[in-house]
């Protein structure tokens, strides 16, 4: 049961950061098998308070932002580093044949549809995007090089953990906010900032973790009506340390966010969508690589748009080919420069001439350098956003995509959407968390930007 709601543990405030804290003492003598369950239930208690709001994620963090420093806590057991070639390993799935693209014909190369394609998407569509993502509970909290030394994490890296290693980390962390998560997720919430209609695919189990997801995506606008899974994992979490340099550490129990299958996905959402939004991070289960083919057909079928997010260099060297194949499903593509460069095995300057033609638009970011948009007849170089302050980069490449596709939806010119999207980065960089704590719309609308209904 939720506590009352004045004693709710909302970020920032001191009960939250009780909350965070009580478990610590049980966590560090509890059993490998037991860090699970005590994590799910303590981050159900410190969670029940969220607003579910873009704000949520970041609000009142100011207190414990400031003692990033000395903030940390000692780890009380040892973390084994997940390895790339291990990660592959463990995701490998039973029947090897599985492991072969989609299990179905190669894709037959790109053939960009015309123009006018756009602008009956646009007005024909009862949602601007739907994602299909990891659904994940964030946890965020500061922390120093020291404490990632202490912990042996890679700064700025991602990797997959088991339940007992993000417990074991959870309980070392310095208390932080925690907020429905997951990149699709965050991107589909910075649409939903912008004033777009959006629905999101994505599983969560029959937990607290799970509830407090649900109404969270609902309480942005957000259609989610993915059927939560009964019996099985628990809802997954990413514990983010965030160095004062505004650097992002992320270790991810993935839980019941892989075990999303074909028959999660609603026809019905995705054939009402401008344009269907894939996050690379689910390119590891079979399963849901089905499910991104079976999305993209349906997609495609209604005269949709299909877009990806490459989501992690790590992705792309696990299934390179398997996505390069893919490309031939997608209408646009987003990477980062070091995504770009992994996925051709180049330099930046020729892996934006090999992907040119592979889809309709590629949107690559380039951090301070801004972000390229390329299609197969120009390109457009957009400029950063002015930020007073890089506080934490966690969500930047989310919201980038959310600008991206919002302005897409809407029948923007391309330049417009890259600068919507620099504008949608911009803002998540100033602040802890991974979405909007300001309304993109009205930021939008002041910055002189014309969004059409």
């Amino acid at each position: 049961m939720a506590p009352p709601a004045s004693r709710r543990a909302t970020p920032g405030s001191p009960n939250f950061a009780r909350t965070c804290a009580s478990e610590k003492p049980a966590m560090e003598t509890a059993a490998p098998g037991e860090r699970a369950g005590r994590l799910s239930a303590t981050l159900g208690r410190a969670g029940a308070g969220l607003s579910g709001s873009g704000a949520a994620s970041g609000r009142g963090v100011t207190a414990w932002a400031a003692a990033a420093s000395g903030a940390e806590a000692s780890a009380t057991a040892s973390r084994a580093r997940i390895m790339p070639a291990q990660l592959a390993a463990a995701q490998a799935p039973d029947n090897p044949a599985d492991s072969r693209a989609f299990a179905r014909p190669a894709v037959a190369p790109y053939t960009l549809r015309a123009p006018a394609s756009i602008e009956f998407t646009r007005m024909t569509a009862a949602y601007d995007v739907a994602g299909i993502g990891n659904a994940i509970v964030d946890v965020i909290a500061p922390a120093t090089d020291a404490f990632l030394a202490e912990q042996q994490l890679v700064k700025g890296s991602m990797m997959l953990v088991d339940a007992a290693q993000s417990a074991a980390l959870y309980a070392a962390m310095a208390a932080g906010v925690e907020a429905s998560g997951g990149s699709a997720g965050n991107t589909i919430a910075g649409v939903g900032s912008f004033g777009g209609r959006a629905a999101y695919v994505g599983k969560v189990a029959d937990d607290q973790l799970g509830r407090v997801f649900a109404r969270d995506m609902r309480a942005n606008g957000v259609r989610f009506d993915t059927p939560p899974l009964k019996d099985g994992l628990a809802t997954g979490a990413c514990m983010i340390n965030v160095t004062p340099d505004g650097q992002r550490t992320m270790c991810t129990f993935l839980g019941a966010a892989n075990q999303l299958t074909v028959a999660d996905i609603d026809p019905a959402v995705i054939e009402a969508a401008a344009v269907t939004y894939l996050e690379g991070y689910l390119f590891d289960p079979a399963e849901a690589r089905a499910a991104f083919a079976e999305a993209a057909s349906l997609a495609h079928a209604a005269g949709r748009q299909v877009s990806i997010t490459l989501s992690d260099s790590f992705v792309v060297e696990r299934h390179r080919e398997a996505l390069l194949d893919f490309l031939g499903s997608v209408d646009v593509l987003f990477a980062n420069e070091a995504e770009l460069t992994a996925l051709f095995e180049t330099d930046f300057d020729a892996a934006a001439a090999a992907v040119r033609g592979r889809c309709r638009l590629a949107a690559v970011t380039r951090s301070e350098k801004g972000s390229v948009l390329i299609t197969p007849e120009e390109t457009h170089a957009v400029p950063a956003a002015p930020v007073d302050k890089v506080v934490d980069t966690t969500g930047a490449g989310d919201q980038y995509a959310a600008g991206v596709l919002f302005g897409l939806a809407r029948g923007l010119p391309l330049p417009e959407c890259g600068r919507l999207g620099s504008l949608a980065a911009a803002e998540v960089i100033s602040h802890y968390g991974p979405r909007p704590m300001t309304s993109l719309k009205e930021l939008a609308t002041s910055s002189g930007y014309r969004l059409a209904a």
